[in-house]
Formats: structure tokens, sequence, C-alpha cells
């Protein structure tokens, strides 16, 4: 260094220093999308599975099924090019994922820096709007890339985070049109709509809610012209789903989720929790630190460096997003308890990004920067401490199983599955050595057939399963497949090994499912085997 050359200022190396953080911090993220080691649970199975049939006969899969098309085209596509394994059946949810980002970023800044306005303000007020929207687009993507429930849906061969992105492209072509109301906003809100109705069936009520929104705006709000259009793209999208109608209507009367009850009220505290991680000690802290940001979000509003004022009327620019997370979600529980279906959190991604918004705009209300960039730091590092076990934690056992059963089974064994939800995940890692068959329908393994299911558990006949078990082992080993307390089946599963257990000569528990594991994060199997007298 020259004697006369000035030394760096502590703030261009603080700069620096921030900048490196982040880098390593969105590096990290996007490899933790690809690094889960656990093999394919139920519905990531069942999913591969539909999505390998040739494409005239996915539609017909699904109709049994009960979930809507559009991801599992896309997957089919990509096991094309890619092939079939868990890595790479993955990856296209975590190149989603991946893509998600700076989709985020610019949609991030757009809302922070209400950038439909940014033309009218005057040249001081623009900069200070531009500076809010840069904070709230690096805030929003750190809070995505590090999020533990992102992160899991990025790396689960589902069609969450497609949804989770499609969320993300709404509030952007939404923006696009409160700035430029044009029927080409128009189109781009409705393809996005469609995509949304195609992926996921809770894109009904978020499609409900904001549509609500803008019929409002439209007669009574701002915007006119900009609610308008939105509505128009609905209208698009609408036109567009009218050829799955059918199919839906059937799913809604025959599929539907026979494996939970409906939720309660208490859904939207829970989702929350659900979105900072869950039970783990790092979720329930990243918990704690989103309440906070979204009272700083709807009802902050900063007075100086060190103090913020609270507000009761609430934020207008934050305003509309909390209202169509909180009201999609009430929607939701209460079409839940006219239909009879249930919730689960993984089918609120289509109001994540929104979520991660809300919480986003918090950080904005911190005035001060050092306080900014630590409560920042503080969420992104709790979030990847809740996201990081996802690269080893075990979404099933059929690893083992399957393991147990290939190293002393023999051409002709039978492997019966009780219930039927456990042969996806285990008959996809077996082969076809060995004759297969699932209780209540007596059907092979790769598909889940979810048609009146609850009903169809209740008339089958455990004895008479037992017995074609027997028939079709002739002097072959049984494997018994199965685990407990699956909605619907009672003693189903145990009353068939006890009748197995009765006529053959020997009887081994190979492997026992833990009782008390929670069912999506680590599915528990039990294996027993049967030898013929």
């Amino acid at each position: 260094m020259h004697p006369d050359e000035p030394l760096a200022s502590p703030a261009r190396a603080s700069s620096k220093l921030l900048k490196a953080a982040v880098c390593a911090v969105l590096v990290g993220a996007v490899a933790l999308r690809f690094l889960t080691k656990s093999p394919l649970w139920l519905d990531e199975a069942l999913t591969v599975n539909i999505s390998k049939a040739p494409l005239s006969q996915i539609p017909g899969l699904l109709k049994d099924d009960g979930a809507p098309p559009l991801y599992y085209f896309l997957l089919h596509f990509w096991m094309k090019a890619f092939g079939t394994g868990d890595v790479a059946t993955r990856s296209l949810a975590g190149v989603i994922g991946v893509i998600n980002l700076p989709i985020a970023w610019l949609t991030g800044y757009r809302v922070g820096s209400r950038w439909w306005l940014l033309e009218e303000a005057p040249p001081e007020e623009r900069k200070a709007r531009e500076a809010r929207g840069r904070v709230t687009a690096w805030s929003v993507t750190l809070l995505l890339a590090s999020s533990p429930f992102a992160v899991y849906y990025d790396t689960e061969a589902r069609m969450y985070g497609l949804v989770l992105l499609l969320g993300t492209l709404g509030v952007l072509v939404i923006t696009s049109l409160l700035r430029h109301p044009t029927w080409r906003g128009s189109l781009a809100l409705g393809v996005v709509a469609a995509g949304l109705l195609y992926s996921h069936y809770w894109a009904l009520y978020v499609c409900l809610v904001t549509g609500a929104g803008a019929v409002w705006c439209a007669w009574r709000g701002p915007h006119v012209k900009s609610a308008r259009y939105a509505l128009a793209g609905f209208v698009l999208a609408a036109v567009a789903w009218l050829p799955w109608v059918p199919t839906f209507l059937y799913q809604v009367r025959h599929t539907g989720t026979p494996w939970a009850a409906p939720a309660g009220a208490s859904v939207i505290i829970f989702t929350v929790t659900q979105f900072a991680g869950g039970a783990s000690a790092a979720g329930r802290a990243l918990a704690l630190v989103f309440f906070f940001l979204a009272l700083l979000a709807i009802f902050g509003k900063a007075y100086d460096r060190y103090h913020v004022l609270l507000d009761l009327r609430s934020r207008p620019g934050v305003r509309a997003l909390a209202v169509t997370m909180i009201a999609t979600l009430v929607v939701a529980i209460i079409a839940g308890k006219l239909s009879g279906s249930t919730f689960a959190d993984r089918y609120t991604s289509v109001i994540a990004f929104p979520a991660l918004l809300v919480f986003a705009y918090g950080v904005t209300t911190l005035e001060d920067r050092r306080v900014r960039t630590g409560v920042l730091a503080v969420a992104v590092a709790l979030g990847l401490a809740a996201s990081i076990p996802n690269a080893t934690i075990l979404r099933t056992e059929a690893g083992q199983v399957a393991a147990a059963i290939t190293a002393d089974a023999h051409p002709g064994d039978v492997v019966a599955y009780c219930p039927d939800q456990l042969g996806p995940s285990v008959s996809r890692l077996l082969g076809n050595g060995y004759k297969q068959i699932t209780f209540p329908r007596a059907t092979s393994p790769q598909i889940v057939d979810w048609v009146d299911y609850i009903s169809t558990v209740q008339h089958a006949s455990t004895f008479r399963f037992a017995h074609l078990v027997d028939r079709l082992s002739g002097n072959h080993t049984i494997w018994y497949v199965t685990a407990p307390a699956y909605q619907g089946f009672g003693n189903d599963c145990q009353d068939i090994l006890i009748d197995l257990a009765a006529n053959h000569a020997e009887h081994n528990v190979v492997a026992s499912a833990p009782a008390d594991t929670p069912f999506e994060i680590y599915e528990g199997i039990s294996l027993d085997r049967f030898t013929p007298r």
C-alpha cells in the first residue's frame, strides 16, 4: 500500500463484510435445496409414480388422487430429461425455489418502495422510498432463502415450491397492474392465477379473497382502473380452469383428505409457527421474531432511530398483504368445516410469500441500520438453523425396510402392505422381484386410490385379505409392512398381522415403527416376517 493511500473507512469495511455475509447466506441457502438424503416418502413417491405415466393417463390417475395436474406434467418432462432418482425428482422443486429468489427481490422492491407511485413522488421522497424498497427487497429475499418452510418444500418432489413461486409472481403481477393497468397485465395475472388453480386447490381461497379485494377497489377504493383489469385477469383464469372443473367436482365428492380432520381457528397462529420451522427450538425462536416483525409491519411507524410508534389503524402499505393472508386462512377454515376437508401446513404455501413480505416490511420500520441489520441477521440465522437438519433428517423409514427385505428375501416372496399408503415409498426401492399387494383394495403398491377411501377401508375384510396373502405366497415368505395410527384403519392392520401369525410356522419382528414420531417428517414403518409351515 502506498504511504499516502488512505485506509479503508470502517463504514466501507462494514459494508463489504455485510455483502460477504449476504452472499454466504444465499450460497448456503441454495445448497440446502439440493442436499436432502432421505428416501421419498408417501406423497413424493406417489407423485413420481403418477408423473411417470403417459401424459394421456395422468389426468385419470389424478382424478382418483385428488390433485390438480400442472406440477405432474412438469415433473413428467423433467424426469424424461433427468431421470427418476431421488435427487433428480426433487431437483425440480429445488430449481423452482432458486428461481423464486430474484423474483422475490424484485417483488419486495416494488412493494416496499410503492413502485407504482414513484413517478409521482418528489425527488427527496422518491429517494427515501427507493431506499425502503431496497431494504424490503433484501429482507424478503434473505427471509425466503433461509425460510425452513421454503427449504423443506423446495426439497420435496411435490407441487408446493411451485405454488410458492406462483404466489410470488402473483404479487409481482399485481404491482405491475397498479402502475400499468393494461390488458397485457390482465393476461399475465390470468396466467399466474390459472397456474395456481392447476397447481393446488387452496388457490381457490386466495383467488376468492384477492378477487373480492379487487371488486371493492373497483367500486369504492383507489386504483379503480387497475382493479378492473385485475378482475379481468381472474375471469381469464376461471375460463382457463373450466376444462378441469368436472374432475375437480368429482374429486370433491369422492376423494377429499381422509387422513385427518378439519382444523379450527388456531390454524392462524399455527401457520406462522410453521413458516418459522415448526416445533424445533430454532423454529420456535424464529416464530417469536416473526410475530414481532408482523406487529411492527402492520401497526409500527418509525419515530426516530430507536423508537417505533404503534398506530392501531394499521399501515396502508402492508394492510392489503396482511388482510389477504388472514382472510385466506379464515375462508379455508370455513370451507374445511363445510366440506369436511382437512388442513395441512403445506397448503399455506399459497400465502407463504405474502407472509414473508409482511415480515420483511416489519424490518423497514427499524430506522437505525445496525438495529435493522441485527434483527434481520437473527431471523436469518434462526431460519438456517431450523433448515439445516432438513438435509439429514429421515422423512420415511422406507429405506431401512426395503434394505431389510432385499437382504433376505427371494424371488416369489410376498410383500403385503397395511395401509396401502406405505406402498409407494417402499415398493419404489424394492424392484420387481416380489409379489406385492396392499390393504384395503388388494391392488399393487405404486398408486393409492383415494376414491371413497374411508368407506372402502370400513367395508374391507381383514380376514379375507390375510387369506389372500397366504394363497399368494404358497411356500414363500411373507413380508408384512405396516404402521400404527393411520386414520380410519382402527385395528385392521393388527388383525391382519394376527391372522398371518396364526397360519405360519415362524413370525419375526424385523423392524418396529416408533409410535411418537411426527408424520411428514418421519414416516415410521414396521416390518414383520412370516415363514411358511
